[in-house]
């Protein structure tokens, strides 16, 4: 298994939409918004996260083992910034992987068992389902998954 694989992030309050691009791609994240930093950083600590912030509090902290401090406000150059400094590789087929709801892995799942939990017209249109195993959220290949990859294209995949 790759480094960019094991990796495990925690996002903070800040940054809860890069963590959901994150997700996107496959990467294992928690979004967490304790009652402290010092909260947070023991969560990342116990669990052998990474903390993605924009707080430079977390950098003045003892307990805090590995923290990137995220320059922009744009979730976009965020993701750009992660994926430069962990020399993370995106690619096609880990798009989707995970839940982007609560972070579980997704697996396929029978185009019938899914009837009466989609849309009618996505039933009849679309041949492959996933679904988590957690949530139980349902997900197939529609037209976001190419606006994804196409909002990507031009730094990753």
């Amino acid at each position: 298994m790759s480094l960019s694989k094991e990796l495990k992030f925690i996002a903070d309050e800040n940054v809860f939409k890069l963590g959901r691009w994150l997700r996107i791609l496959g990467y294992d994240v928690i979004y967490y918004s304790p009652s402290s930093d010092a909260e947070l950083a023991g969560r990342a600590l116990k669990e052998n996260r990474i903390i993605l912030t924009r707080d430079h509090d977390f950098l003045e902290m003892k307990t805090v083992e590995r923290c990137l401090l995220l320059e922009s406000t744009n979730p976009i150059e965020q993701l750009k910034q992660v994926i430069k400094t962990f020399n993370l590789t995106p690619t096609e087929e880990r798009i989707f992987s995970r839940c982007v709801k609560c972070n579980v892995s997704i697996e396929p799942i029978d185009k019938t068992a899914v009837f009466s939990k989609v849309p009618l017209y996505v039933y009849k249109t679309q041949e492959t389902f996933f679904r988590c195993i957690n949530c139980e959220s349902i997900y197939w290949p529609g037209t976001h998954l190419e606006n994804v990859k196409n909002q990507l294209k031009s730094f990753i995949i």
